[in-house]
């Protein structure tokens, strides 16, 4: 993939994990990339491997703190919405709290960035790609992630309307949907011995994501390669929703 967006400006969301692996593979390839997280230490350690990175720090919860962060944001051709919260809790006692906190991290900052990325490339009249980082839940059901796999789906049909819209002007939406992947809020899910072993025996492949498995799907959709894929989700789940 090397040189593949050479100078193209790109903004994925950076903590760590799937962000922070997409951020060094993009830097990697030559593009001018802008990363974005919540917390400043995650962006200084980012920031040291990868020279020329432009940090932004907000919580994209807080819709009037993003709008100020990002409002002024120079020219962007690639955006990968990555960022996410995963509270557990059994549906019958779903929080108000953790629901609306999820809702407004994993679904209305994707709506809320997009908007303000989308406006300044059809100002431009360029064309660009937008990934949106969904999951296997949007599609299969996991007990306690009642709050998360709402926003999964959610996110599956707003990418579908993005992409309706968005598309006339030559921008393409589409999702990445993985298992669970071997990140901090991967383990977390997957906790459980005996629900981990369950989940790793109905996939076909045996085993869950790497975080580089994740990453390949993302840079194949903010590339060229995949110039008429729209839309469209691509399943990194190693087989789990064929079984």
């Amino acid at each position: 993939w090397r040189g593949w967006e050479k100078g193209r400006r790109a903004y994925p969301f950076a903590p760590t994990g799937i962000g922070r692996d997409t951020v060094k593979a993009l830097h990697d390839s030559g593009a001018k990339v802008v990363a974005v997280s919540r917390t400043k230490e995650d962006l200084a350690s980012l920031s040291k491997e990868c020279p020329g990175l432009e940090p932004i720090c907000v919580d994209l919860g807080d819709w009037e703190a993003t709008s100020r962060a990002l409002g002024n944001i120079g020219p962007v051709d690639l955006l990968v919405n990555n960022a996410g919260v995963l509270l557990t809790e059994p549906f019958l006692e779903v929080s108000k709290e953790a629901f609306d906190r999820t809702i407004n991290v994993n679904l209305r900052s994707v709506i809320q960035v997009s908007q303000i990325i989308a406006r300044g490339m059809i100002a431009r009249g360029v064309p660009g790609s937008i990934v949106n980082i969904s999951s296997l839940v949007s599609r299969a059901t996991i007990p306690t992630l009642t709050s998360y796999s709402c926003t999964k789906s959610a996110m599956d049909m707003l990418t579908k309307v993005m992409a309706l819209e968005l598309g006339p002007h030559k921008i393409r939406v589409n999702t990445v949907n993985p298992t669970v992947v071997l990140t901090n809020m991967g383990r977390k899910v997957s906790a459980d011995p005996e629900f981990a072993n369950a989940l790793k025996e109905r996939t076909p492949l045996k085993k869950f994501a790497e975080v580089e498995d994740v990453v390949y799907s993302i840079l194949f959709l903010l590339s060229d390669k995949s110039a008429m894929t729209n839309g469209s989700g691509i399943l990194v789940d190693g087989g789990y929703l064929a079984s």
